[in-house]
């Protein structure tokens, strides 16, 4: 099915063929010939020879990409780290605080609720 507005064909495998008047990529392929390819107007390559950037690799890269990033420090790794060491803490504490409680209990000295 194709489909077609005014003079222009929709959709079809040849959208970017041998008459397409844009820049093409021309970045040399494994097949040894010219990508034709539509390429990117601020390097002149398409999508698969060059188009966007992977990222960072070394860790101050890295550690520039997280600084600029950062909106608060809530969800940074020291503060979540803080928070989890903070929940054990409680957790042994309620549990020291339970064991207390049944020692009390069976001592008789206040009374089973």
């Amino acid at each position: 099915m194709r489909l077609a507005k005014g003079k222009v064909t929709i959709g079809v495998h040849t959208r970017f063929g041998p008459n397409w008047p844009g820049i093409r990529c021309l970045a040399k392929t494994r097949r040894g010939t010219k990508c034709q390819s539509a390429a990117y107007k601020h390097n002149g390559r398409c999508r698969l020879h060059g188009g966007l950037s992977t990222g960072a690799r070394t860790p101050e890269g890295l550690q520039r990409i997280s600084e600029a990033n950062l909106k608060h420090g809530r969800q940074t790794k020291d503060k979540l780290a803080a928070q989890r060491h903070a929940a054990k803490v409680g957790r042994r504490v309620l549990d020291e605080l339970k064991r207390l409680e049944k020692q009390i209990v069976d001592a008789g000295l206040m009374p089973d609720d």
